[in-house]
Formats: C-alpha cells, structure tokens, sequence
C-alpha cells in the first residue's frame, strides 16, 4: 500500500475512534447528494418505463396509420405479417364519442377492437377486472373503471352512446337515434387518464358509429421478441405500404411526450446534483482546514523526503474516499427509499387527507420506479469525480508547502 494512501485512511479513521465526526459528516453529505438523485432518477425513469409498458401491451409496438381512412384492412394486415420480425397485427378503429346513463354524461375515447385477431397483438384481458372480453359483441362495451365509477354503472347497465355521425345526419335532415349498449366488463390499466377515458367496443360497432363501412383508422402491430420497435417500422415502411400509409414505433407516436419527460427528468438530475457539489465544498472545507492543522507535519514529510506529489495524492485520495463512502452509502439509502416509497406517500396522502388529489395529479396508482443501470453508474462516476475535485485544491495548498516554511509558520 503506498505511504499516502495509508496516511490518507489513518488521518480519515484515527486509531481509537469508532467513526470521526467530521469524516462522518463529509461521507453524510455526500450520501444524501446521491441518495436524492438515485430516488428522483428512478421514479422518472419509472414513469416513462409504465408508459411504455401501458403502450406496449394496449397498442403494440407499432401502429400503421393513414392520412385517411384504410379501406382493405384485411388484405393489409396479411401485408403487414408477412414481414420479418412482425409476431401479429390487427385493425382498429378510433374516436370520441359521448355516452349517457341516468342523464349524466361522459366523452370518453372509443377504441373498435377486431375480436378475432387483438388478442394476439394487445394483452386486454390482463387487465380486466370485472366481466369477460368473450361477452363482447356489437351491442356491448367495456368500460374503463374511473370512467364506470364517475357514471355510476358496473357490469350489466345499459347506456346510451352519441357519435359525431348524429351531427352529420342531422345536417342532411336523416334522424340517427342513440345506440343502446349494455356493459359487459370494467378494465383497470392502472393509469388514472387511461383508467377515466377510454371505451371499448367491437370494430364492427365502431364502425357503425362512425359510419366507416369495412375501413379502419389503422392496424396496431406486434413485434417479435428482440425486434425493436424503430427497426421494425423501418421495414414495414419499406414493404411498399399503400400510398399514404405509414409505420410509426410507440416512440414516434408519443415523441413530444416521451421528450417531455426526458428533460424534466434530466433538469431535475442537474439541479439536484448542486446537493453533491454543496457536499463537496464542504469536504473541500474540512481538507482544508486538515492542510492547516498539520501544517507541521505536512513539513516533516517533506523533510523526510516526501515529494509534492506524494503530499498532494495523500488529500486527494482522501477526497475519492470520502466520495467512495458517501456514494456507497446514498445508494444504500437511495434503494432503501424506493423500497418503501409508495408506504410513506401515502401516509403522508392520508395524514394530509390528500389521498384524491394524488391519484389525479400523479395520474399512477402507485409511484413508480424503474432504476436503470446507466443511470447509477452515471451518479456514482460524477460523484467521485465531483470528490476527485474537491481534493485538488486543498492537495494543492499541501503540496505548496515548503518544509522550512512549514516549521517556520509553527
């Protein structure tokens, strides 16, 4: 071991003491620095990572879409399967409709599902939480579950269901009466604007509200396991698509949103890496308040022999393992807070009886996390770098030091 890190651990941890106070609150500091940022970075991350997962497993990977209407949807999904990498595809329908019951109305988003091929693209059924997909036919819906709740109804009500297509008739002085739907299942996705908006019903049905005929508004696409979703919409669109249509990857169709969340998430990591520099100005502090209290020593060490270099890398060293210690311990505690995460918001929901106004702004029913491993090594290789620095300038002063000077000032 060389002579400076030795002295550099024995002037950290003194013989005879448990753990020193300063050196206890220097590796503190830094804990707390990168704890913060382990938490925040992983909650963010885990917000984008449900969304993902939400999109994936309602939408698929891919979603060919047209800057029109797509009128042989049957002969453009084989099209579509034929190509490598594509696991399966199906057709769908979209829109906004209204639907009453009891004289209280909701506009929630329609989605037309083909019974006979979505079970092989989305994965709905996880999902449900009352009623059965196989009851669905052309006079049913499912519900998402806030929207069931904010009307009232449950498995077995009817409702009334508006389409713009009333408004279109009316202009051509035709009457189109409400359609009379009965409930056959409550879906629960687990994201409160999903869980409030969203209808879904058979792409025969949505078509007839819609007034489509045999078209769709587009086909939603698995792809197979290790295919990605930008290198799959590349080949489908090099498939020779109809005039038109286009592939778009989940990551395409929600970009705006997806940057969105990556610069708040990169904004928040780099104001919350200010605490990890505040911690290394005060580890700068105490090395260099140490530079002055054994200012003798440091003389006596060039005295022996020591050169500036040695003298310099013995604070610097101490420096990286205060860094080392805090970062070991910021992510014992950073970890340790995402474990219990979801307890203690809530506790703190339900003291302040705020329980509502989380789930609505959080628009989760739990705070979620997903840590990924760049990220950490990231915050573990500033955070020793940030350390490394707060070292130089006291190491600097040391190695400055003259050891003539040095007794001369004692």
């Amino acid at each position: 071991m060389p002579w400076y890190f030795y002295l550099a651990l024995k002037q950290l941890f003194p013989s005879g003491r448990k753990f020193p106070f300063f050196t206890a609150i220097s590796v503190l500091g830094v804990a707390l620095g990168v704890g913060l940022l382990v938490v925040v970075t992983s909650v963010m991350g885990g917000f984008g990572y449900e969304i993902r997962r939400m999109i994936v497993e309602t939408e698929g990977e891919v979603q060919v879409k047209s800057q029109g209407l797509i009128s042989d949807a049957d002969k453009l999904v084989e099209q579509i399967e034929r190509v490598p990498g594509v696991e399966a595809a199906t057709p769908y329908a979209s829109g906004v409709l209204m639907i009453v019951h009891s004289g209280r109305p909701a506009y929630p988003a329609m989605r037309g599902l083909d019974l006979a091929t979505v079970g092989r693209v989305v994965n709905l059924d996880h999902y449900l939480r009352l009623g059965s997909f196989d009851d669905l036919d052309d006079d049913s819906v499912v519900l998402s579950s806030e929207l069931a709740r904010t009307l009232g109804v449950t498995v077995g009500n009817t409702l009334e269901v508006y389409s713009p297509l009333m408004i279109e008739r009316l202009r051509s002085d035709e009457l189109f009466l409400p359609r009379e739907v009965r409930i056959v299942g409550i879906l629960e996705i687990g994201h409160q604007q999903l869980d409030s908006s969203m209808l879904y019903c058979t792409l025969r049905l949505a078509q007839d509200l819609y007034g489509l005929g045999g078209s769709v508004h587009g086909i939603n696409v698995r792809a197979k396991s290790g295919i990605m979703e930008d290198e799959l919409a590349a080949r489908l669109n090099a498939a020779a698509l109809p005039p038109g249509v286009q592939a778009f990857s989940w990551m395409d169709s929600f970009e705006e949103f997806l940057w969105v969340l990556n610069l708040e998430k990169g904004m928040i990591f780099f104001l919350l890496l200010f605490i990890v520099i505040v911690a290394a100005f005060s580890v700068m502090s105490s090395l260099l308040i140490s530079v002055v209290r054994k200012t003798r020593e440091i003389g006596l060490l060039g005295a022996l022999g020591a050169r500036a270099s040695g003298v310099a890398a013995c604070f610097c060293v101490q420096g990286i393992l205060i860094g080392f210690f805090g970062t070991l311990v910021g992510l014992a505690l950073g970890f340790g807070a995402l474990a219990v995460r979801n307890d203690v918001v809530l506790a703190i929901a339900r003291v302040t009886q705020r329980e509502e106004a989380l789930r609505r702004f959080y628009q989760f029913s739990n705070l979620p996390a997903h840590t990924v491993l760049s990220d950490i090594m990231l915050i573990v290789a500033l955070t020793l770098m940030i350390s490394l620095l707060a070292g130089l300038i006291p190491a600097w002063r040391a190695a400055r030091l003259k050891p003539v000077e040095a007794f001369r000032n004692e």
